[in-house]
């Protein structure tokens, strides 16, 4: 009798300190656009989409899912390229918008093939076993829940095709 109850009092105070855990830390799901802009290695992305006006799309009903390059990935092109892109917004929120797509595709529901993105142009997406990529960009982190869609950190920025 006593095993049981010590055992069901030390069940009830782990589950206690999950819950009290999750609320300190925020761990809730929130926008797009407040998750991304919670995610470290995301900065430069959150800093260069709220300057391309992407604000209102990450803040919107959706889903979306989007392929975020991580901060790494950014300080991987050309300095120039960037500053190309920072001096013209709309080339920036063509670039941006080539990172996500409609709908809310988690890792495991990935299905190799081509799928739209929000500038028009279509990326390729596979999966194999644990691993995803978005055309050579591989998934750095996965399946970063938002209440309206999902982010996967990518360690290269994507261009989209010339038109």
């Amino acid at each position: 009798m006593f095993r049981r109850y010590a055992l069901q009092s030390a069940l009830a105070l782990a589950a206690a300190a999950a819950l009290a855990g999750c609320a300190s830390t925020g761990s809730a799901p929130a926008s797009l656009d407040s998750t991304i802009a919670k995610t470290p290695s995301l900065s430069t992305f959150n800093k260069l989409a709220a300057q391309a006006g992407l604000a209102d799309t990450l803040k919107a009903a959706g889903p979306y899912t989007v392929f975020a390059p991580s901060d790494d990935a950014f300080k991987a092109i050309p300095a120039k390229t960037l500053a190309d892109l920072q001096a013209n917004p709309a080339q920036l929120k063509a670039v941006l918008n080539h990172h996500i797509v409609a709908g809310n595709v988690t890792a495991a529901a990935v299905k190799p093939g081509a799928t739209k993105t929000l500038n028009g142009s279509d990326v390729a997406l596979a999966r194999a076993g644990t691993f995803v990529t978005v055309e050579e960009a591989m998934v750095e982190k996965a399946d970063i829940v938002a209440t309206n869609g999902v982010v996967h950190v990518v360690d290269r920025v994507l261009m989209p095709p010339k038109k």
